[in-house]
């Protein structure tokens, strides 16, 4: 079953309305505690490998120059010891500029999501080692700058749970338009969200993990919404924005219609229970 956030179309009393603004506030003040939680983490985890990693290549490069001085005071041949500083100077480029383009790819800000998104999943099949298939519409324009940074990063998220609990040996990333909306949807292979699990998305438990609940809140931003599909074959995580830019129809009307659209054709519902069949 699609699990999204739940809206009624009726009009809500005074004392629902506070009942939903307080929820509200309770799960913001809750997200924003463990955002801080996670960012003290990620930047323990970027200190971590620079010190390992780009640190331990610097250490190096300083030792190979200071080698390179001495055979220089003595006349000796520096051709070996040249060839080592070069490729330690390009190994701690590399590095820096992995872990800068991580952080966040200047390909986001320069030529837009599509060819941000197909270098970030070639390298996390590359490092994950989990077979990667992308699908994306041809001829797809640049959105709205805020639209295309909440898909990323919404992308690295599900691709991160991916590696880290599904044990699947293969995800697809699709991309691809319904009317004035455009959908991120993430399918993997692996063994599937246990049903506990489940029912504590579906009601947007706190329990869910910090991930889950900052792509619901980036989603809930732009007007969107997250849908969580599981079973035996796997999981789908669909993110679907409105291009609310780009139509006359308010942000509401137009989420509520992307919700009518949001419904699975028959056609593609085969053709997902074909692919889960096949894994």
């Amino acid at each position: 079953m699609w699990v999204s956030p739940k809206h009624s179309p009726c009009r809500l009393t005074r004392s629902q309305l506070e009942s939903l603004l307080l929820q509200r506030t309770t799960a913001l003040q809750s997200l924003a505690q463990r955002l801080l939680k996670v960012q003290d983490e990620e930047r323990r985890r970027v200190a971590r490998d620079l010190h390992d990693t780009t640190g331990q290549t610097l250490a190096a490069l300083k030792m190979a120059v200071a080698s390179l001085e001495y055979q220089l005071q003595q006349h000796h041949d520096t051709a070996g010891v040249l060839c080592d500083i070069n490729a330690l100077a390009d190994q701690a480029l590399k590095e820096i500029r992995t872990t800068s383009y991580l952080l966040h790819p200047p390909l986001l800000d320069e030529i837009g999501f599509s060819p941000a998104a197909q270098w970030y999943v070639q390298g996390f099949g590359e490092r994950s080692g989990i077979k990667t298939t992308l699908d994306f519409v041809t001829g797809l324009k640049r959105l709205p700058a805020a639209i295309e940074t909440a898909l990323f990063r919404v992308l690295q998220e599900s691709l991160t749970n991916v590696h880290r609990h599904s044990g699947a040996s293969e995800v697809k990333v699709k991309l691809y338009y319904q009317p004035e909306a455009v959908v991120l949807e993430i399918a993997d292979s692996g063994r599937g969200i246990p049903t506990e699990l489940m029912q504590s998305i579906s009601q947007g438990n706190a329990e869910t993990g910090v991930g889950l609940a900052g792509m619901r809140e980036r989603m809930s931003e732009l007007n969107g919404f997250l849908e969580i599909n599981s079973n035996d074959f796997g999981t789908t995580l669909r993110a679907v924005v409105p291009l609310a830019a780009t139509s006359p129809l308010s942000a509401v009307d137009l989420s509520q219609r992307c919700r009518a659209y949001s419904i699975v054709p028959s056609s593609v519902a085969a053709n997902q229970a074909a692919m889960g069949a096949s894994l």
